[in-house]
């Protein structure tokens, strides 16, 4: 039997891939431009240094993303603080109808006005609230 033959019975390992990279280029950096290369390698998200110099070389488009945490975080807050104006809604409901069922109307109308009164207030609240994230928007999420 010949070294071809038995290369050709064996089925372990991984697959050879059809087009091998086996050519090597050295680069060399001073400590700017490898400070420089770091960065823009880190604005790239890319995983691996190699195919980031090569998207670099021939052209292919480079993806950089910033994610700023503090808007992501201010988003998610407000996205909270919906929420539970929503509940905050749902709950109203309940209480204007258990009010008027165990309650004579003149002691439910009085609890009712007091009621109103904690709802106009949150009905501000929820404006400047809005005009605070207009303003955010305005100022920080410029496109």
């Amino acid at each position: 039997m010949n070294d071809n033959d038995k290369k050709q019975l064996k089925k372990t390992g991984r697959r050879p891939k059809e087009d091998p990279a086996t050519i090597r280029y050295t680069i060399s950096f001073n400590e700017q431009e490898h400070a420089r290369f770091l960065a823009l390698f880190d604005k790239s998200g890319m995983q691996v240094k190699a195919h980031f110099i090569t998207s670099c070389i021939f052209d292919k488009t480079i993806k950089t993303i910033q994610i700023d945490k503090g808007t992501v975080d201010f988003y998610m807050r407000l996205t909270s603080f919906h929420s539970q104006f929503r509940s905050i809604a749902v709950n109203y409901n309940q209480v204007v109808k258990l009010l008027y069922k165990n309650f004579s109307e003149k002691k439910a109308a009085a609890f009712l006005y007091k009621l109103e009164k904690q709802t106009a207030e949150m009905a501000m609240l929820c404006q400047k609230i809005i005009q605070i994230s207009e303003e955010f928007e305005a100022k920080h999420l410029k496109k």
